[in-house]
Parts: C-alpha cells; structure tokens; sequence
C-alpha cells in the first residue's frame, strides 16, 4: 500500500505548496513512484506547479523524474446513500484508484478548514504542517499568553489534527506521524525566536508533533514555480554552478528529507 502524505495547515503562506512540490519530486527523482492530490479544488496551486512542469519539460525537451497530479474523480450524486458526503467518497475514490501504482501519495490541502481537509487528515500516515517562524502562525497550532511563554490551550487545527488520530485509532490504523516544519527561520539570534524555539519544544511533548527543518525565505522559490522546477533540477536546466544561497537551500531540502523519515527513502541528493 502507498504511503499517504498529506500536508495541512489552516493559513495561507506558510509554504504549503512549495514543501509539497519538493517532497513529492525528490521522492520521485529517488526512484519512487509519487502521485499528488490538491485538495483546494478553487487555488489549485499545486496542481498548477506540476502542471508548469510538465510544459516547461515538454517545451525544452527534458525528460526529469516528476510527480504526477490526478484530479479528484467525478461521482454520481445519485449513488450516494441519504448523509453521506460526495466530496469523502471523491477522495476516497481518488486514493483507491492510486494506491496500488505508487509508493507514494501526497495530498496537499486547502489553507482553511474544509470537508475534504479534514477527511485527508484521517488519512494521513505522515502529516507535515509548515509553520512559518512567528506568533501569529503558532497561533495555528495553540493558543498562548501575551508574553509568549505560557501555552494556554490548543487550537482548532490541533484538536482536528486529535480527532483524525480518533479516527485511526479506532479503525486500527497505526498512529498519524505528524512533524511540524519550521519554515523561513532567521538566521540570527533574536529573542522571538527563542522564544518561538521554547514554545515549540513545549508543545510538541504536550500534544504529539515531531519538529523539522524547513526552508528559509529565499527569492528562488518565486522563480522556480512558473517553470515547474525544485531546486533538485537545476542541473538538469544547465545551472552549471550553483550559487551560495541555492547550495544552501539544496542542504534544508536535505535536511528536511532526512527529519521526515519516510519508509524505504534514503536520501541520496
């Protein structure tokens, strides 16, 4: 059976798309086979990466290991019995029909509560939430007091994160394994981020969440997307030399990689 990925997180901006995008192509550029789902079926950013992609490639005549992106399938609303949702039985459909061809599958979701988001989570074997390095992202994950020491409780994407392993627990489903990604950490020492480094330690014992390095903010990002590419591709695009900041940002994908500890991945890039 696939091992399911899903990346969730209920704010916009915090890197969603560009984690999905990285994992999911240095995935397949280490031989695995990956398939991808966007779930926010209104952005589709995702979708739109891979779709880039694939035009960039065709157009320059590459042939680069890549993800592929499936849309959720259309079901006959007729064949639904009286309560049950359409959009759990798209998915489940989509994940059915894709299991048995892959190693993989990611799933990225919308940057807000939906159906579709919530259904994904119980599904997820690996759960990665991008978390941009402020109180306002942590915010996502708990609530905490004006001094930023004190955890006062869990946030709704939390207690959602609790209801989907609910869910596993009692389908007899091995536990969600869910890693925060710290994303566009700063690179000096500053009080916010100390304290940013305390209260994620914190909370990470208090409700369960292993903690990753992710990317820092880089202009790079912004230049890949419209061309589909990652960072693994650069070479192939003939980068003959890498840059101190692109050198860089390969090692945080690496590093990334390696904190996820996905079954049967050995990072060799």
């Amino acid at each position: 059976m696939a091992h399911i990925i899903v990346v969730g997180n209920e704010k916009g901006g915090a890197g969603k798309s560009t984690v999905s995008m990285h994992v999911a192509t240095a995935l397949a550029r280490m031989g695995h086979k990956v398939s991808a789902l966007d779930l926010d079926l209104r952005q589709r950013t995702l979708a739109r990466y891979v779709e880039n992609r694939q035009d960039f490639l065709t157009k320059a005549g590459l042939r680069v290991p890549s993800p592929s992106c499936h849309d959720l399938p259309k079901i006959d609303q007729s064949t639904l019995k009286p309560g049950e949702n359409i959009y759990d039985h798209r998915l489940s459909a989509a994940v059915a029909s894709l299991e048995p061809d892959n190693d993989f599958i990611l799933i990225d979701c919308p940057g807000s509560h939906t159906r579709l988001s919530q259904v994904a989570h119980s599904l997820a074997d690996t759960l990665i939430t991008p978390l941009n390095d402020s109180f306002v992202d942590f915010d996502l994950l708990a609530r905490i007091d004006a001094q930023g020491e004190t955890i006062l409780g869990p946030s709704v994407y939390s207690e959602m994160v609790w209801n989907a392993r609910q869910l596993r627990a009692q389908a007899g489903l091995k536990p969600i394994d869910w890693v925060v990604v710290r994303n566009r950490v700063g690179t000096q020492r500053m009080v916010n981020k100390e304290k940013m480094e305390r209260a994620i330690s914190m909370l990470s014992e208090r409700i369960g969440f292993r903690v990753a390095p992710g990317f820092s903010e880089r202009v790079i990002f912004r230049e890949l997307f419209p061309r589909g590419l990652t960072l693994l591709d650069l070479k192939d695009i003939g980068v003959k030399q890498l840059n101190i900041s692109n050198i860089a940002a390969r090692q945080e994908l690496r590093d990334m990689m390696r904190a996820l500890n996905l079954p049967g991945v050995e990072i060799d890039f």
